[in-house]
């Protein structure tokens, strides 16, 4: 046969179908692992090989996707699913011009053995067959991925390693890995040969996200399922015209796909119509306005930032959203607060996970009706990948250019059997997806802010993830209250080693009892035990007065290691937050 590289230089390398679901519904049963019928019924899988192959494939997988030591559990029983999988489609391929690839799915990770070995585990399997051809597919990261393609080239130089991912419509994994950077390892990786995309999706959406990709230096390949599924009668079907699937892998081959194949729900009969397609020169059904980005001449960039990158020191307040629908108190704060010349107004996300209103509807709303710039908080705990999207295109469109990620309070226990977290990101996950959508989907995209704990206990750990956050796209910090000498110094140390803008927290205390509360209950701060004494004692007027104290001399000391002020206002005075903003700006 001519060398794999070689053809696929030349050709369209076209791959079978999903042969797991293809096996359901040919033979009417789900109860059977389909990768051990290669030993119960052998002739089954033999037949749909032959199947995919008649219909003019030029590469089948081995029935071993799902064969790994975590579900087939025996070391013994995998190794004899593994190696009659690879006879039964060696002998299906047999005088047919047509590739075999040994077939490796994802394996998941566990705390007791490296995923490495596992990989690698399969792969010698094969390799004591013969086997020259791998594909490891619906992978959701690449862990132990590399290390198993180095060890096949080294056992093998000659072997051709193609790598595909599970990349949902809206380039994330399962996992929650960024699609794109996921391709771009494995296009830098000097053992892998081919990479590209599979299942997850059917064949437009795929189709949108391929065309959106930049080129790779390696080949591409492309496999989406048939289209998505529906269930009847507790079966699973994937309800899709082959001619349509045709219909979009030639599209897909006219962005630069150079493999294709099916995933689930595809069958011999679309691999067929496909193969037809690609052999009738018919126009594209390409739409012309594809590839055109969408151009806009409106730019927005909000004083705050201005002010921000011209290194003058900015004033942030943040204001809790109501928990009710009358917002007459919130909006009259709004306007002294806009009044008072702060730079910009923060809203937190449903604070201790109890709802409010939302602090995104919120910020679009004082935008419009007050001209004032507003950066909402937006957590990863109530909305899922799409639901984000949905809001930060929503909040471009308002001009709403400043978020604060954070993860979010967890629902406390005694709400979870009636409320649900979602977290389908945490922050730093969140942050690269936002950083890929300024690259990617606005052309006036986001500032991103993330918050910094200079009261927790471990603070290398903390000063760690934000070096992670920055490398994600978070380009300044807001921090926890700096009411210790501690975070004192975790503040100093902070702006000495991360590169992004940092912006001290300041809350003014307002009683005795407010400072035992804030120390003792408010997860992230910490109250120095003098400042508490000094509360002792004093009425609602004194405490007030030696809260705005307190603040100032903290701004004064926070000064020159920060970028500006983040004020937090407790209990909704902000009058007290206009008198505190007024002597700082004497500072």
């Amino acid at each position: 046969m001519e060398n794999i590289r070689d053809y696929i230089k030349n050709n369209i390398l076209v791959f079978d179908g999903g042969m797991g679901t293809y096996f359901a519904s040919k033979y009417k049963t789900m109860l059977e692992r389909c990768e051990n019928v290669n030993i119960s019924d052998p002739t089954k899988i033999f037949a749909i090989h032959k199947e995919y192959i008649d219909a003019g494939c030029h590469a089948i997988k081995t029935n071993t996707f799902a064969a790994n030591i975590e579900s087939i559990g025996n070391e013994k029983l995998l190794e004899e699913v593994i190696k009659s999988g690879w006879n039964l489609a060696q002998s299906a391929a047999k005088d047919r011009n047509v590739y075999v690839f040994a077939d490796i799915g994802h394996i998941q990770e566990s705390e007791e053995e490296d995923v490495a070995v596992k990989y690698i585990k399969n792969a010698d399997i094969f390799l004591s067959c013969g086997a020259e051809n791998f594909l490891f597919e619906t992978l959701s990261n690449d862990n132990g991925i590399y290390e198993t393609a180095e060890h096949i080239k080294k056992k093998n130089p000659n072997a051709f390693i193609l790598v595909s991912f599970a990349v949902f419509p809206d380039g994330y994994t399962k996992d929650g890995s960024l699609g794109y950077e996921l391709l771009s390892n494995a296009d830098k990786c000097q053992y892998i040969d081919a990479l590209g995309l599979n299942c997850v999706s059917g064949p437009h959406h795929m189709y949108e996200y391929f065309k959106r990709l930049k080129e790779f230096s390696k080949p591409m390949s492309v496999m989406p399922n048939a289209g998505y599924p529906t269930v009847i009668n507790n079966r699973t079907f994937f309800e899709s015209s082959p001619d349509y699937f045709a219909i979009k892998m030639k599209d897909i081959v006219s962005k630069g796909a150079k493999i294709i194949g099916g995933c689930c729900g595809t069958t011999p009969d679309h691999i067929k119509k496909t193969i037809e397609a690609l052999i009738y020169n018919e126009p594209e059904t390409d739409e012309s306005t594809d590839n055109q980005k969408l151009e806009t001449t409106h730019v927005y960039l909000p004083n705050f930032n201005k002010k921000l990158n011209a290194g003058m020191k900015v004033i942030v307040v943040e204001l809790d959203p109501p928990e009710n629908a009358d917002i007459s108190k919130f909006l009259k704060n709004v306007l002294l607060l806009k009044n008072s010349g702060i730079d910009l107004m923060t809203i937190a996300d449903c604070p201790i996970a109890k709802a409010r209103a939302d602090s995104s509807l919120l910020a679009c709303k004082i935008k419009r009706e007050f001209d004032f710039d507003v950066m909402p908080h937006i957590t990863c705990r109530d909305r899922n990948i799409n639901a984000t999207k949905a809001l930060l295109l929503g909040l471009n469109i308002e001009d709403i250019r400043n978020v604060l990620i954070v993860t979010g309070d967890p629902i406390p226990t005694a709400q979870r059997d009636e409320v649900k977290s979602v977290f389908n990101f945490n922050s730093r996950m969140l942050a690269k997806y936002m950083k890929t959508l300024n690259e990617t989907v606005f052309a006036d995209g986001f500032n991103i802010f993330g918050a910094l704990n200079v009261n927790a206990r471990n603070f290398d750990i903390q000063l760690n993830i934000a070096k992670e956050k920055e490398q994600n796209g978070i380009i300044g910090f807001l921090t926890q209250p700096v009411m210790t000498e501690y975070a004192f110094k975790n503040l100093k140390r902070a702006k000495s080693e991360l590169k992004g803008k940092i912006l001290a927290g300041i809350m003014p205390i307002m009683s005795y009892r407010n400072a035992c509360f804030m120390d003792s209950e408010i997860s992230g701060i910490n109250v120095d035990k003098k400042i508490i004494r000094l509360f002792y004692g004093k009425n609602k007027e004194e405490s007030a007065g030696l809260g705005i104290k307190i603040a100032i001399e903290t701004a004064k000391k926070v000064k020159d290691i920060s970028d500006g002020y983040y004020l937090m206002t407790p209990f909704s005075r902000a009058d007290i937050i206009c008198r505190i903003v007024e002597e700082i700006k004497k500072i």
